[in-house]
């Protein structure tokens, strides 16, 4: 960063993906004092209030034009393909996280084996290239397996629960996927870290999520039921991946809790996280400053909780006859200290629309707050 620059005007921060993590990073930025420009897919996007270009984000020379003018580029999502960022980078373009860093968001078989490297817990887990490979995996753990494909997926596509090569068949042709346990766990967990370039790093607490096909439906912050040894280790795996993969930015780690009471790794995110929508307004410095600090190199915030709890609630689809603008005087009204998200998205089945936030002292009476508040946007 030109400290000559930095010290006479705005720095600039370009963000590729014109989704709602893009949107939710404006306002901490703008209070910071930074400018935002957004890469914006297509028009109309939830972040159009900052799209300064459109365009194909897998195209270098769309990608390029739109980083030469800022001081650092980051992401609303990992899909940017590892020889446009290598090619930033060599370009002396400042991109956090980095593509070291990001290969491991991007494939979930490189990330496996790295995190195998690093002694993190896993799941059992092995690279299958054909239907008897499975096969032998499946033998030697039960059964029935989780097979994954290594790029692309998420919020549950991607994945399939199988017990018969068969079930995977039409995946083959792409090449090796990634074959894990059916783990045994008692809930999902996700432990967020932020980690600048200088290599300043703050941990968030563990939380709880919930998740409803595949989609995180709820997020409880603090983990209930947690202690200190799982606050500990959580925030131990998270710190040392972050460091270890060299992430730049927010780290989000998706955790199982085994029967056991072990933790093992399920899946890495390298920017904000739905499990951290939360801190937005339940933590001292939510995730999304804290992405922009990070990235920028700026001192990194407190991650504290503002109050005991806070539960997130997900608007999955919104409302099927009318708009979510019009559901707002009786959502407020009814619930006037929850806090409401919106994402400039129409609604649609099974579509992350929005959500709202609550807070409070007693983690039941938060639960329903947030339930009761982010029911308004439903039919």
């Amino acid at each position: 960063m030109d400290a000559t620059k930095g010290s006479t005007m705005a720095l600039t921060l370009g963000i590729v993906g014109g989704g709602q993590l893009a949107r939710m990073m404006i306002a901490p930025a703008v209070e910071l004092g930074v400018q935002v420009r957004v890469l914006a897919e297509e028009e109309g996007m939830s972040a159009e209030l900052a799209a300064t270009a459109t365009g194909d984000y897998r195209d270098l020379d769309t990608v390029r034009a739109f980083a030469r003018d800022v001081d650092v580029v980051t992401f609303d999502h990992e899909h940017v393909p590892q020889d446009v960022l290598r090619a930033l980078v060599a370009d002396g373009i400042r991109v956090h996280p980095g593509p070291d860093a990001l290969q491991f968001a991007q494939d979930k078989l490189a990330m496996r084996a790295r995190l195998a490297e690093l002694g993190m817990p896993q799941p059992e887990w092995a690279a299958v290239t054909d239907a008897a490979g499975l096969q032998r995996f499946l033998d030697a753990n039960g059964g029935r397996v989780v097979v994954k494909t290594p790029r692309g997926g998420y919020d549950g596509k991607g994945v399939r629960v199988v017990s018969d090569p068969a079930e995977v068949a039409d995946w083959f042709d792409g090449g090796a996927l990634l074959a894990e346990e059916l783990v045994d766990f008692s809930r999902e967990l996700a432990q967020q870290v932020a980690r600048s370039p200088s290599g300043e790093l703050r941990a968030y607490p563990v939380v709880e999520t919930v998740q409803r096909d595949g989609v995180c439906a709820e997020v409880v912050a603090p983990a209930p039921r947690g202690g200190a040894r799982l606050t500990e280790v959580a925030a131990s795996i998270g710190t040392g991946i972050a460091e270890g993969l060299g992430v730049t930015g927010m780290l989000a780690v998706e955790l199982f809790e085994t029967t056991d009471e072990r933790l093992l790794v399920n899946e890495l995110a390298m920017r904000p996280h739905n499990s951290g929508h939360w801190s937005q307004d339940g933590a001292v410095t939510g995730q999304f400053e804290q992405h922009v600090r990070a990235v920028l190199d700026l001192p990194l915030g407190d991650p504290a909780p503002r109050q005991p709890w806070a539960v997130m609630v997900n608007i999955l689809g919104g409302p099927a006859t009318d708009s979510l603008e019009s559901r707002f005087p009786a959502a407020l009204a009814a619930h006037p200290s929850v806090k409401v998200h919106t994402y400039g998205k129409a609604p649609r089945p099974g579509r992350k629309v929005g959500h709202v936030n609550a807070f409070g002292d007693e983690v039941d009476a938060v639960v329903y707050e947030a339930r009761a508040a982010a029911a308004f946007f439903a039919d």
